[in-house]
């Protein structure tokens, strides 16, 4: 049996093993007419462990204070409890019915108790901040680094468990013929974008009275009379687009709070052979270049706390997470998201994914000595001269040369 005291021990073991990343093609082959959940339930019990233990490893190289936070502590348990839950199942019997069910049973439990991560982890960084204060670049960069594969690994694990869970429950949506578990194999690219407008929309006039228009344009280099669509996962796309948009329309209305109209949010979705790219364009004023990398860090962006009846807060800015999640979920399946601002004008924000479900392929941490590397970075002496703020006096620089 496992227990509590053992847990360290199959850790260990497990993270030794590097995490398998599949297609979304394969996810579809998973997931279709032959899917076997006897196969399935087999690579599930062994991946889950693998990807779980490698991301625990990183935990722990988080910074003791950080670390010590009750709500890191609380993430702790719940990652100590799932892998304890899955590995009952390792000497199970694929080929008893009552273990598959047992075990969609446990993934659905296990998908609920993690449903508050990403908060719970923000809160623990705010806890962080508040008690010992800024940090210097060095641990920054580390909690950055840390984050970024930490979400990744959790979009991940939610991934493989929503794919099973939904594929093997038996319940399959008529509405959408194409779609298996979460993955639509015909995701049409425009319709997501326009739902995204629409329900950033409703909550930019809640809160403003008013809401930029959207023009939308799309380009099919493949062929020009068909829609775009790709095999992609519309609740990441969406997730992506909202964010954008959310952001679009708040610049927009608060970059034209003189003027009687409203420039509209422009987008642009292209297909071509090995890209899908969709750009949107607002006239927001846009924000200094100095600034655009840390529109992504999650170290800057916890700071202004949502606070309920705070009139100053939109409803449309929240954790500031927005960004650097909608980028992890991009470059998930190996695409990306750029910003592109100009400053006194406005911003093109971009989100590039691949055409193809065969190279469509997961993106995922492991755990090795490169990594290992990462957290124990220390800031050296840049090569690079720092500019000064005080003019020099030559004769006394050329002294002390």
């Amino acid at each position: 049996a496992v227990t509590l005291a053992n847990v360290p021990k199959h850790i260990d073991h497990f993270s030794k093993f590097s995490p398998s990343p599949l297609s979304m093609k394969q996810f579809l082959d998973f997931g279709s007419t032959n899917a076997c959940e006897r196969t399935s339930f087999a690579f599930l019990r062994q991946e889950l462990p693998v990807r779980l233990s490698n991301i625990m490893k990183e935990i722990n190289l988080l910074p003791d204070r950080l670390l010590a936070t009750s709500s890191v502590q609380l993430l702790q348990t719940w990652y100590i409890q799932s892998l304890m839950e899955i590995l009952e199942f390792l000497h199970k019997d694929p080929e008893d019915q009552r273990v598959l069910e047992m075990f969609v049973e446990v993934l659905e439990a296990i998908r609920n108790r993690h449903n508050e991560v990403v908060p719970t982890m923000a809160q623990g960084i705010i806890e962080y901040k508040d008690a010992f204060g800024q940090q210097d670049a060095v641990t920054d960069h580390n909690i950055q680094y840390f984050l970024d594969r930490f979400y990744t690994s959790r979009i991940s694990i939610r991934m493989l468990i929503n794919q099973h869970t939904l594929v093997f429950n038996g319940n399959t949506n008529p509405a959408h013929p194409n779609t298996i578990g979460c993955i639509d194999s015909m995701c049409d690219v425009t319709e997501v974008a326009r739902d995204a407008y629409e329900s950033a929309k409703l909550l930019c006039e809640q809160y403003y009275l008013g809401a930029p228009e959207l023009e939308l344009r799309q380009t099919n280099a493949n062929n020009i009379r068909e829609p775009i669509q790709i095999s992609y996962i519309p609740s990441h796309l969406y997730h992506m687009l909202f964010e954008l948009f959310k952001n679009a329309m708040r610049a927009t209305i608060e970059n034209h709070e003189a003027s009687r109209t409203l420039p509209p949010i422009k987008v642009m979705i292209a297909l071509g052979g090995e890209d899908l790219s969709i750009k949107m364009s607002d006239r927001g004023g846009g924000v200094p270049f100095r600034k655009t990398e840390r529109l992504f860090s999650y170290m800057y962006s916890t700071a202004p706390r949502p606070s309920i009846g705070d009139k100053h807060r939109a409803p449309l800015a929240g954790f500031g997470y927005g960004l650097p999640i909608s980028r992890l979920y991009a470059r998930y399946f190996q695409g990306d998201l750029q910003l592109y601002s100009m400053e006194g004008y406005g911003t093109d924000a971009v989100i590039h994914l691949k055409a193809l479900s065969t190279d469509s392929v997961e993106r995922l941490p492991v755990f090795n000595k490169s990594a290992l590397r990462h957290y124990k970075l220390s800031l050296e002496a840049d090569d690079w001269c720092i500019p000064s703020k005080e003019p020099l006096d030559l004769a006394v620089y050329r002294a002390a040369k």
